[in-house]
């Protein structure tokens, strides 16, 4: 099968499936940044869980939810950085950033609302990688 190319994309910039393409260098570069908001998110998390865990509380939900979203947060780093279920992943990040873009809706907060607002964007990469972004350096890729 025949790979798609984007409009006036030269050959030389495409990827040729043995991962040595510009696509593939700059899928694993954007994957790899991805990483450190979700691995930095994990860190946050464990540094200092109060803060997280207010955000929570003010929302109503348990504090203990901090945990599961440390280890959701590590993994999907990790997952990231690898490569590993690209396309269930960046789903699954998706959601993830559309749900927690809620703890920020705060309209009165400028600061709060940027982050709101920057964690729709990143939905949207993450969308991007589920439908097939990422490039050839990953695990479990043919």
């Amino acid at each position: 099968m025949a790979e798609a190319r984007w409009a006036g994309q030269p050959e030389a910039v495409q990827g040729d499936g043995r991962g040595c393409g510009m696509d593939d260098l700059t899928g694993f570069a954007g994957r790899c940044l991805l990483a450190v908001l979700f691995v930095g998110g994990a860190l946050q998390k464990a540094l200092d869980p109060g803060s997280a865990m207010a955000l929570l509380a003010g929302k109503g939900l348990p504090g203990a939810l901090i945990w599961p979203a440390l280890a959701f947060d590590a993994g999907a780093g990790l997952a990231l950085v690898a490569g590993w279920g690209l396309r269930p992943l960046g789903f699954a990040l998706a959601a993830y950033c559309g749900f927690t873009s809620w703890f920020h809706l705060i309209p009165d907060d400028p600061w709060q609302m940027s982050i709101f607002v920057k964690n729709w964007a990143i939905a949207g990469g993450c969308l991007m990688l589920a439908a097939g972004g990422g490039g050839a350096w990953r695990i479990g890729h043919a």
